[in-house]
C-alpha cells in the first residue's frame, strides 16, 4: 500500500513540474522579486516595509495559484482521459489514490514555494536603494547570478544529452543551488565577511513564508476535493472564489457571526486565509510568536484533514467507467 502511495505521488509530482504553467508562474514570481526593490523605492513610508509587503504578496499568489492549477487537474484530467481506470484496476484503493495525488501536488508546491522564498529573502537582503549613497549588495547579486548561469547551462546540457525537459530540470537545479546560496548568504554579510549576525535574514520573513505555505496546502486539498467530482474549469473557478472569500472572511462572516446563523456557518466552512497573512506585523513592527505559528499550523492541518476526508468520501461514489 505504501509503495503504491509513493509511486502515484511521485508521478503526480513529476507531471506537475512538467506542466508549462508551473514554470511560467515560478519564472514570473522570480522576475517580480528581482523588480520589487525598484518598485518599492517611491513610497512615502518605509520602503523596506513595502518591499516585504510586495514580496510576501507575490509569494502568496504564486504558491496558491500553483496549488490551484496543479491540484485542479490532478484528478479531473485522469477522469476525463480515462487513465484512472488503469490505476484503479492495479488494484489501488481510492483513498490511497486521493492521498497520493494530494501529496504529489503538495511536493510540487513545496518546491516552488522554497525557490520563491529564497528569491524573496534575497530581495529583502538586498533592500531598497532609497538614497544615492546606498550601494548594491554584491553578495546577493553574485549568488543570484551564479544560480541563473549554472541553472541555464546545466539545464541545456541535460536537455541536449539526455533529452530531459528543460523547464522542470531547471527548476530542480535552481532549487538545489538555492540551498547553497541561502546558506552562503546566512553566513556572509554584504562586505564579503563571515558575519552571521548581520545576514539580513529576519525570523519574521521565515514565519511569513511558512504561514503562506500552509495556506497553499489548504487550498491544494480543497482543489483535490472539488476535482474529485467536477472538471478542471469548475475546480479552478470554485478555488479562486474560495480564495477571494477567504481573504475577507472576517469582513464577510465574522462581523455577522453573533447575529446570523448563515454567517456562523460560512465562518466555519470557508477557510480564513487572513490568519496566514502577516501584513499587520510588518507595518506595526511587531513580532510573531512561535505559539501563533503552532496554532495556525494546527488550524491548517485540521482543515486540510477534514477536506481530504470529504474528498475520499466523494470519490468513493464517483463513477469512473
Amino acid at each position: 500500500m505504501m509503495e503504491k502511495l509513493i509511486t502515484i505521488a511521485k508521478n503526480t509530482f513529476v507531471e506537475t513540474l512538467r506542466q508549462p504553467v508551473y514554470a511560467v508562474i515560478v519564472a514570473t514570481a522570480l522576475l517580480l522579486f528581482v523588480l520589487s526593490p525598484s518598485l518599492s523605492m517611491y513610497t512615502m513610508d518605509d520602503d523596506n516595509k513595502m518591499l516585504r509587503e510586495i514580496g510576501l504578496s507575490t509569494l502568496f499568489l504564486t504558491s496558491l495559484f500553483i496549488a490551484i492549477f496543479s491540484a485542479s487537474g490532478a484528478v479531473s484530467v485522469e477522469l476525463e482521459n480515462k487513465t484512472i481506470l488503469t490505476v484503479l484496476t492495479k488494484p489501488v484503493q481510492r483513498p490511497i489514490f486521493i492521498l497520493a495525488k494530494f501529496l504529489g501536488v503538495v511536493g510540487a508546491v513545496a518546491l516552488a514555494h522554497f525557490l520563491c522564498t529564497v528569491g524573496l529573502l534575497m530581495a529583502i537582503r538586498h533592500g531598497v536603494l532609497s538614497t544615492a549613497s546606498d550601494t548594491h549588495d554584491l553578495t546577493v547579486l553574485g549568488s543570484a547570478g551564479a544560480i541563473v548561469v549554472v541553472t541555464v547551462l546545466l539545464g541545456a546540457f541535460f536537455n541536449y544529452v539526455y533529452d530531459w525537459k528543460f523547464t522542470s530540470t531547471a527548476i530542480v537545479i535552481a532549487s538545489v543551488l538555492s540551498v547553497f546560496a541561502i546558506v552562503f548568504l546566512a553566513l556572509i554579510d554584504r562586505d564579503w565577511k563571515f558575519n552571521p549576525t548581520k545576514n539580513g535574514i529576519d525570523r519574521l520573513d521565515l514565519y511569513g513564508s511558512i504561514l503562506l505555505f500552509l495556506a497553499a496546502v489548504l487550498i491544494a486539498a480543497l482543489a483535490v476535493t472539488i476535482s474529485a467530482r467536477f472538471n478542471a474549469l469548475v475546480t479552478l473557478s470554485a478555488c479562486i472564489g474560495v480564495f477571494l472569500l477567504g481573504l475577507i472572511s472576517d469582513y464577510a462572516f465574522g462581523r455577522f457571526a453573533d447575529a446570523h446563523l448563515w454567517a456562523r456557518i460560512g465562518r466555519y466552512l470557508v477557510p480564513n486565509l487572513q490568519v496566514f497573512w502577516i501584513s499587520d506585523a510588518i507595518y506595526e513592527g511587531s513580532t510573531i510568536p512561535f505559539r501563533y505559528l503552532v496554532i495556525t499550523a494546527s488550524y491548517a492541518l485540521c482543515y486540510t484533514a477534514g477536506i481530504l476526508a470529504l474528498a475520499i468520501a466523494l470519490f468513493q461514489r464517483r463513477q469512473v467507467g
